[in-house]
């Protein structure tokens, strides 16, 4: 999934160093679903600085350029992919749609906000990835309007098998700037983590409900 080892790298540090994602093996986060977590990520904080925010943004267009091609719209999974997204049209010159988590309850009753045509070539931006659910529901509904989804990009996956088999149910391809295991290498090597830390992060991600039950 990851296009440039280096690149990876390079994200993996910029989003440790604005604390976009935190890790705390001796003090787990809650996830919103209730899980025990080591990490938290919230993309959305690389908005807050400029040169982070930019380098994610053009990390973003020579990859999906590089693996994808040229597309003709770009697109964005509300909430977290639309200010992403829209960066990456710009840069790109391309036009820009969002898919909304559910349609309008009132007007149109739209779920895909903007203008498109139908066989248009998109690419989906994301922030995250985690089971994969609320992304592969957006590239259905892009489909359903019509649209030729050519993938989908985004910052970082925790690299669940879970979200690797429902994308590859959805023969949906993906590309990250970096995932899980380049962002704990990186996080060691700037000693950002202990050994011991590393052997719990890793631990987690191996088996995660197993874990959660062990905390």
């Amino acid at each position: 999934m990851i296009e440039n080892k280096e690149t990876a790298l390079k994200v993996a540090e910029l989003l440790l160093q604005v604390k976009a994602v935190k890790l705390q093996p001796k003090n787990p986060f809650s996830w919103a679903s209730g899980w025990k977590s080591p990490i938290y990520c919230d993309n959305r904080v690389t908005l807050s600085h400029p040169g982070v925010r930019t380098h994610i943004r053009q990390a973003f267009c020579e990859n999906i350029i590089l693996r994808f091609g040229k597309p003709d719209v770009i697109a964005g999974v509300a909430t977290g992919g639309v200010p992403q997204g829209v960066l990456v049209a710009q840069e790109l010159g391309l036009p820009f749609i969002y898919v909304r988590s559910a349609a309008k309850d009132h007007g149109m009753g739209n779920t895909i906000e903007g203008s498109f045509q139908k066989g248009q070539r998109v690419i989906l931006i994301e922030d995250l990835i985690s089971t994969g659910g609320s992304s592969i529901k957006a590239v259905n509904a892009l489909r359903d309007g019509g649209l030729d989804v050519k993938g989908l990009a985004a910052i970082f996956t925790y690299g669940f098998k879970l979200a690797e088999e429902n994308f590859s149910k959805a023969e949906c391809p993906i590309l990250t700037l970096t995932d899980y295991a380049v962002l704990i290498e990186q996080a060691l090597n700037s000693n950002y983590i202990s050994q011991d830390d590393l052997v719990q992060l890793q631990s987690w991600r191996e088996n995660p409900s197993i874990w959660m039950q062990e905390k």
